[in-house]
């Protein structure tokens, strides 16, 4: 692309034709998306009933400023507080800039405390966006170098590491909030231990810490429940979300209760585009469709099938480290570097990702049908059989 700014490192295909989890290329060629836009089209390429409500508001309404009341805002807001427990929602237009509301919501909260320099902990192998705000939060320095100097107000720990957190809450009395995902994703699809979110909820209660978390891959049912954080039975502060909320279309959220809820006041934050009427219809026709057809159990029982045909399938291969998962949220783990194999899948008519170079990562759609998760874990274990050996 002549004129597009060379920032991706793009494969040789355009795609012109989605539907549900296949998608065709201007060759006519036919692909399986295990990938579904980096867990963003949780409904599958083209849902109809997604398209029909995207045409009906965008012959109505497309868009109109924050300044006005936005009935399908509201709408939107009330639905989210009533699936997650929070109290208010702010909505933009990504994760990153949901994750930036995030920053400065803890910053100002901590500023009201009367702390002059807040300080947020994050941890290793994060990865909150890349605006500079969300790029310094983000534990990975490959993505970070070359952009210094990056921004002050951040203490990094390791991730799944509590007595670490602990320890700066003794020695940094500046901390007013975590920043944590449930489950990293662009890190490697980390699942901490099963008391970690428990354990964190307990460490920002006893110090006023806000509890932040970043749902932006793990939330709208990805994990096998709406909110990875339902699988630990807490409730955060704050959680922001993106990615499988408009199934495509733009939109982010910054959710808060309690005293996060309140701690914007007209003025301090905004967005031009955020919540408008026609990514609000996106949204609130994709949390329709995902729970009247049943799809977050689907999700929950598809990624166990997934993963134990995996399991049984990549047994004894002693250069697969390890199989990791938690619903849709799909990583296996080798003892090699292995980008390599999107190339080779690309040829092979099917869609992954590797992250953090030695992580497969599936991130398939939750309308994808069993046959169809078989074809995936079929020929992905074939790949990983071939490139091993011959590694």
């Amino acid at each position: 692309m002549s004129y597009v700014m060379n920032t991706y490192a793009q494969l040789p295909v355009t795609f012109v034709k989605g539907e549900g989890v296949w998608l065709w290329s201007d060759a006519g060629e036919k692909y399986l998306d295990a990938l579904s836009g980096v867990a963003v089209c949780g409904l599958g390429h083209c849902h109809p009933r997604l398209a029909e409500a995207l045409c009906r508001q965008a012959r109505t309404l497309i868009h109109t400023s924050n300044i006005y009341f936005i009935e399908k805002q509201e709408q939107l807001a009330a639905r989210l507080i009533s699936l997650s427990g929070m109290e208010k929602a702010f909505f933009c237009n990504s994760g990153a800039e949901a994750n930036e509301a995030a920053i400065k919501l803890a910053r100002l909260y901590g500023h009201n405390k009367g702390v002059s320099l807040p300080t947020i902990v994050v941890m290793e192998r994060a990865f909150h966006g890349r605006t500079m705000a969300t790029l310094t939060a983000t534990g990975n320095r490959k993505v970070q170098a070359g952009f210094e100097p990056l921004l002050s107000g951040f203490v990094r720990v390791p991730y799944n590491n509590l007595e670490a957190v602990r320890q700066v809450a003794v020695n940094n009395k500046n901390v007013v909030a975590v920043l944590v995902e449930p489950f990293q994703g662009e890190g490697g699809v980390n699942i901490p231990q099963a008391h970690y979110l428990h354990e964190l909820r307990t460490i920002c209660d006893e110090y006023g810490w806000l509890l932040m978390l970043d749902e932006v891959q793990s939330g709208i049912g990805r994990s096998g429940k709406w909110f990875a954080f339902q699988h630990s039975e807490i409730v955060p502060d704050v959680m922001t979300l993106a990615k499988g909320l408009g199934s495509g279309v733009p939109i982010g959220s910054c959710l808060a209760r309690g005293i996060a809820a309140n701690t914007f006041k007209p003025g301090n934050h905004a967005s031009t585009f955020g919540g408008n009427p026609l990514a609000c219809t996106a949204a609130i026709e994709t949390l329709a469709v995902l729970e009247e057809d049943e799809l977050i159990n689907h999700a929950s029982a598809l990624g166990k099938f997934i993963h134990d045909r995996l399991e049984s399938q990549l047994a004894g291969l002693d250069k697969v480290v390890e199989i990791r998962s938690q619903g849709l949220m799909i990583g296996i783990e080798l003892a090699m570097p292995c980008t390599e194999l999107v190339r080779r899948a690309l040829e092979q008519k099917l869609l992954i990702n590797v992250t953090s170079e030695k992580v497969v990562r599936l991130l398939p759609a939750l309308v994808m049908k069993q046959e169809e998760a078989v074809l995936v874990v079929d020929t992905v274990c074939q790949l990983i059989k071939e490139f091993v050996v011959a590694g």
